[in-house]
């Protein structure tokens, strides 16, 4: 009773625009049906930027959820501290993590609103003359034919897994779990609801469906900060070793050090013509002081870049 006194502004604003699509629509056939169907619509409407609010939240919270893991990790040991550190970051970064889950908590005023709305003696004087929605007899009572009501319940309980698959795909695998239980769950309250309830719950579940695969589009999966990570990770080397590009930044330095500082290294040709020339100069030397010692033939290979200088 309290709840309905608090919720009467918006059982109230519920009925005029339940009325007014009425009278958009006119008093024949299924109208207040499709009244219902056009409600939801204009409620899933009038929320549609807090929506997109919350998938904004819901992206910001997985691109910080490597650092929420962090600290989850660091103060595993006590959950107090775990607790206090995380909402410490959750302000410092100014991220709600409620927020994802505000679209959804603004449908249950709606929800109770219109629960009330459909159980007032008003309103079921109001479609006393056209209460019927195609097969169901009476939008303001709950189903009692066995193969009606299987039938809404399916169409209900495959909508919501569908809505639920597609919201959820993000989420943790506990998470995917609890989301995709509930329909079943919420089954034992559906069968007591009035029918134009169920026709509510089935449509908003279709436009969920819709406006996520549309959000998708809109709003592409971010980058987790976990696979750049994880990538980093996989090219830092192990503990008190350089990285390979500044292991070879450092060799490719030092190399240029060292031959800055080092003269550069003779080869094979170059040290074997050296010493021939020692080897004739001191010949030369020894033949002017008298001696019988001869200078020792030029090995061919000089030979050849002797004749090639006379030429």
């Amino acid at each position: 009773m309290f709840i309905a006194n608090v919720l009467q502004p918006l059982v109230d604003a519920c009925q005029w625009v339940l009325e007014w699509w009425h009278d958009v629509i006119g008093d024949g056939p299924n109208s207040w049906g499709w009244s219902i169907i056009l409600l939801t619509f204009t409620v899933r409407i009038f929320i549609l930027p807090l929506t997109f609010k919350g998938v904004k939240s819901m992206q910001r919270l997985q691109v910080l959820q490597p650092e929420i893991k962090k600290i989850q990790e660091r103060f595993k040991d006590d959950k107090q501290r775990q607790q206090q550190e995380v909402m410490a970051f959750y302000q410092k970064e100014k991220v709600n993590p409620l927020g994802s889950c505000l679209p959804l908590l603004l449908q249950i005023p709606f929800f109770i609103a219109l629960f009330s709305l459909l159980r007032s003696n008003a309103f079921q004087e109001d479609i006393a003359s056209n209460p019927g929605f195609f097969a169901i007899n009476d939008l303001a009572e709950k189903v009692t034919d066995p193969w009606l009501l299987g039938v809404l319940i399916v169409l209900y309980v495959g909508t919501q897994l569908a809505a639920s698959a597609v919201t959820a795909i993000s989420a943790d695998p506990m998470q995917r779990r609890i989301m995709l239980a509930l329909p079943f769950v919420f089954v034992v309250f559906i069968i007591n609801f009035p029918a134009g309830l169920i026709v509510y719950w089935i449509t908003t579940n279709v436009w969920t469906i819709g406006q996520q695969l549309m959000v998708r589009k809109l709003y592409p999966k971010p980058v987790i900060e976990a696979e750049r990570e994880a990538e980093k990770d996989s090219d830092k080397p192990a503990r008190g070793k350089p990285a390979p590009t500044q292991a070879v930044a450092a060799v490719a330095a030092d190399g240029d050090t060292e031959d800055a500082k080092t003269p550069k290294r003779e080869t094979k040709k170059e040290k074997k013509a050296k010493e021939t020339e020692k080897e004739t100069v001191a010949a030369r030397a020894g033949g002017g002081n008298g001696g019988s010692a001869k200078a020792p033939p030029p090995s061919p290979r000089k030979k050849k870049k002797r004749s090639g200088r006379r030429r």
